[in-house]
């Protein structure tokens, strides 16, 4: 082979052939390129490429034969199967049953295509040694046998590693996918959420028709669930830290009988076997509440005909220092082979357009998580039991609702609100302006600094996303012109965990916000002893 190998890219779309043939140069390849089957078999016969990259969906004929005619022909040459589209098992399958030596989900990041390419060359140049070593078998067979033995051991081991990797690949581009995909949706979601929030709650606050202020509040309620599919992914993905406390698992699944009740709708009996005086679990209520909801809502699509839906709380008979949250139905159960895959993330026995195949894994997701266990009880016609083991905490539960409750007022303090959304920050100079708060905004970093060189505010409200400089820069830029400035973050950002880290000790409030959970987290912070918090860049 020589210092540059030559790479045959074959894709009938211009626009990955062109990204893949550019990774590929900048990892020091040659690259040629085809169009489709017919120009790639001509192309593999003149110019002889080490590897073919090769996509699977072309105009004439799939990559699945040209891959084929390929090996039938010119075995010596190496074939990467490619596809954003053909990803299932099956798909995978079909393309190495018909001679390619891997298969890699598209779009690739540049350096997993280089790495990619470079194992084959590994793989290519292994199997270039043993042609070698095979062409003087015939007057070397007594003295060689050891080493050909010795040497197909070890092919069978480049073999069955490889495709262990290949399946690792698979479910962590899977789990991947996820995380990129709600984490870069979280935060304009949670802004969106904000605005509609608070704006609803000031409608609420202010009407005089008290049907108005019931509409209004039962349209909270839908955005707060909106949120909590949100958490619902970020938590699965992992994206997301979640927020344990001690959680009254029979308070939680009263609260839920309503909504539940609706869900469901009337063909579903509810029942509730709850034991009384059961220790508190260590969980996020919130995750808690959507892995119940999920649970239920696959029990009532199992169960067509109707029937009836039991949840039970009890103390774990095996472990004193665990209590198990049950969900049962009397529905059509499962078998052994889904059973197996019930937790894979996009598994789904639904019809297209009934489910995503996330709900079971963002139940095992979460539970892990906080260190529980999940386990499915279950036999086709007879129905399913799963069963959540959760930890007991050591703090007793408390009784509370976010966003209730008096609104505390201002004292003619001075606050700086900086954020980049022009609607979350009108709710927030609203709520704090009507609170009697002396306030200002900005609209991003460097209006703020620019307002901070000749006023100095009691409190900034500052957003942590932003474009151009974000919150962390900000605050410490702010902190030059006092370093004793109060500083509230507000963010809609997911990875919750990285957040925390970046903002050090600095006060925090997370997107959606009602408005008096944003007016309690101001007073708050005014109220704390002025001290120089620590923010990382």
């Amino acid at each position: 082979m020589s210092d540059r190998p030559l790479i045959l890219n074959v894709d009938d779309q211009d626009v990955p052939r062109y990204v893949k043939t550019r990774d590929l140069k900048e990892s020091g390849f040659t690259v040629i390129e085809a169009r489709n089957g017919a120009e790639a078999l001509r192309l593999v016969e003149s110019e002889k490429p080490v590897i073919v990259l090769l996509d699977v969906q072309l105009p004439d004929i799939t990559g699945y034969q040209v891959c084929a005619f390929i090996k039938r022909k010119w075995p010596e040459v190496m074939v990467l199967l490619t596809s954003s589209t053909f990803t299932e098992s099956t798909d995978r399958t079909q393309g190495l049953d018909s001679g390619a030596d891997s298969f890699l989900v598209q779009p690739a990041e540049p350096l997993e295509l280089g790495a990619a390419v470079n194992a084959m060359l590994r793989i290519r140049k292994a199997e270039d040694n043993l042609r070698a070593l095979n062409a003087t078998l015939e007057q070397r067979v007594r003295d060689r046998v050891a080493d050909l033995e010795t040497a197909n051991l070890k092919l069978k081991s480049e073999i069955e590693q490889r495709q262990r990797a290949e399946q690792a690949l698979v479910q962590s581009q899977k789990m991947e996918a996820v995380g990129h995909l709600t984490g870069g949706l979280a935060h304009d979601f949670n802004n969106l959420l904000t605005a509609v929030v608070g704006n609803l709650d000031l409608i609420r606050m202010r009407a005089t028709d008290p049907r108005i202020a019931r509409h209004a509040e039962h349209a909270v309620k839908a955005a707060e669930r909106g949120s909590k599919l949100t958490a619902q992914l970020l938590a699965f993905s992992r994206t997301q830290k979640l927020a344990t406390t001690a959680v009254n698992l029979n308070n939680l699944i009263e609260g839920m009988y309503e909504l539940l009740n609706q869900t469901l709708g009337a063909e579903i009996t509810i029942a509730r076997e709850l034991t009384p005086d059961l220790p508190a679990a260590l969980a996020d209520a919130n995750q808690l509440e959507l892995a119940i909801l999920n649970l239920s809502i696959n029990a009532r699509d199992a169960m067509p005909e109707g029937g009836t839906l039991t949840i039970t709380t009890r103390p774990d008979p095996v472990d004193p220092a665990r209590v198990i949250v049950c969900v049962a139905d009397t529905g059509t159960g499962m078998s052994p082979e889904v059973v197996a895959r019930a937790f894979d993330p996009f598994f789904t026995t639904k019809p297209p357009g009934k489910g995503t195949g996330l709900g079971l894994s963002q139940v095992y997701g979460v539970v892990r998580q906080i260190g529980g266990d999940v386990m499915i009880d279950t036999a086709v016609g007879q129905g399913s039991r799963i069963s959540i083991s959760l930890p007991i905490a050591r703090a007793a539960a408390r009784h509370e609702q976010a966003g209730e409750g008096q609104v505390s007022s201002g004292n003619f303090e001075s606050v700086l609100v900086v954020d980049d959304d022009p609607d979350v920050r009108q709710i927030m100079v609203g709520v704090l302006s009507d609170l009697g708060y002396q306030v200002e905004e900005a609209a991003d970093g460097r209006s703020a600094l620019r307002l901070l060189e000749n006023h100095q505010p009691d409190l900034m409200v500052l957003d942590f996303a932003m474009p151009g400089t974000n919150g962390a820069e900000v605050a410490a830029a702010a902190r030059r012109y006092n370093e004793h400035l109060r500083i509230l973050f507000v963010s809609g950002y997911s990875d919750t965990a990285a957040l925390e880290q970046a903002v050090g000790r600095a006060a925090l409030l997370h997107k959606p916000f009602r408005p008096a959970e944003f007016a309690a987290a101001v007073r708050s912070s005014l109220d704390t002893p002025r001290e120089p918090a620590t923010v990382q860049k």
